[in-house]
């Protein structure tokens, strides 16, 4: 049997200010995420950050918490659900946060006492940064050394080009577009300081230094996120035949005063309602589950600020979730990755 651990970013216990706080804590103080020195990152987290925000993103949570929990568990535990049900016998389904609950660690040991031979960890970040995808295999492998599986466990890599996960995403804006088809539509992504970005230039000379940087993915800037997200958008327009005119890109959840990828989501918003464009879709394709950050912070009050800028209407387009379309496309996925002879390089 072979196991298939699904990690996604995680959420609080419950929508409560003192949930909320441990959570952001357990978030803010990843080196990844805030990338300052421990104790610079340690007094900036539990002095200035979580003290004062864990009672407004606790209201946030609340505005989209389900009666099954958060939105992101209930989500990733639904594709959980259908890739067991793809995938077959042969194969063990188990979802692991990379905070909170339920943590990478007790996933696979949950994997490891069903008995399985080895373990494939799935990322559920289409593109790559240090913050998300990164994190997460430095989790992932750690789990595997103290469970004894560090021999045993391989990673499925950023998921950007894939044909399935591009037809899913394609199919999800599609559906609104039979319906409005005067939509125009916004790829709105997580965003990233620029710093981020910067030091994964293998070649320190192409990253952010001209306009074009992000049109191909070049051996100096294969990590580089948002020339992954722009790669992403590009050919999902191209399924969807959509002109340059149609669609803008943009960048979303920002944290801090540093400087940050763009255009900002909001600015983007606001330009379309100046331009007298009437009603937009936002699509988020770096989240391949509905959560805060696409239910809250698109669909209400992205949408109050495009509505006060001028615009009639702004429609969220649904994440994956566990769509059929994206089930089996993911199942297709974990069997070519399995298929492979030698997983050893995706460790």
């Amino acid at each position: 049997m072979i196991g298939v651990l699904l990690v996604n970013l995680g959420s609080p216990a419950t929508p409560s200010p003192a949930d909320v706080g441990t959570y952001l804590r357990e978030f803010l103080m990843d080196e990844y995420v805030i990338d300052l020195p421990k104790t610079l990152r340690w007094a900036l987290v539990n002095l200035a950050i979580v003290p004062r925000r864990k009672y407004a993103s606790a209201k946030l949570y609340q505005s989209v918490w389900m009666k099954e929990g958060s939105p992101l568990l209930v989500n990733t535990y639904s594709l959980a659900n259908g890739l067991q049900r793809h995938l077959g016998n042969s194969f063990k389904v188990a979802v692991g946060m990379r905070y909170g609950q339920p943590t990478i660690s007790a996933a696979m040991t949950n994997l490891i006492q069903h008995q399985v031979e080895r373990i494939l960890a799935v990322p559920l970040y289409p593109q790559y940064a240090e913050s998300s995808f990164e994190t997460a295999v430095q989790s992932i492998q750690r789990a595997a050394r103290e469970n004894s599986m560090a021999d045993g466990v391989a990673i499925l890599p950023p998921f950007y080009d894939s044909p399935g996960y591009l037809d899913a995403s394609a199919d999800q804006v599609r559906a609104h577009l039979v319906q409005h088809p005067d939509s125009h539509i916004v790829f709105s992504y997580h965003s990233l300081p620029e710093r981020h970005i910067k030091r994964l230039d293998s070649s320190g000379q192409h990253c952010l230094q001209r306009a074009d940087c992000c049109e191909q993915i070049l051996e100096c800037n294969a990590r580089c996120y948002r020339a992954q997200c722009e790669a992403t958008t590009r050919a999902i327009a191209q399924r969807l035949g959509l002109q340059p005119s149609q669609y803008s890109l943009a960048f979303q959840s920002r944290l801090g005063r540093q400087k940050w990828i763009g255009p900002q989501t909001s600015d983007v918003l606001q330009q379309l309602a100046q331009r007298d464009i009437k009603q937009v879709a936002v699509t988020c394709p770096s989240f391949v589950a509905d959560c805060l950050e696409t239910l809250e912070e698109i669909a209400i009050r992205a949408r109050e600020t495009f509505l006060q800028s001028g615009g009639n209407d702004l429609t969220l387009v649904k994440a994956l979730n566990a769509e059929p379309v994206w089930v089996q496309a993911l199942t297709s996925l974990v069997n070519d990755f399995a298929d492979q002879p030698d997983l050893s390089q995706n460790k």
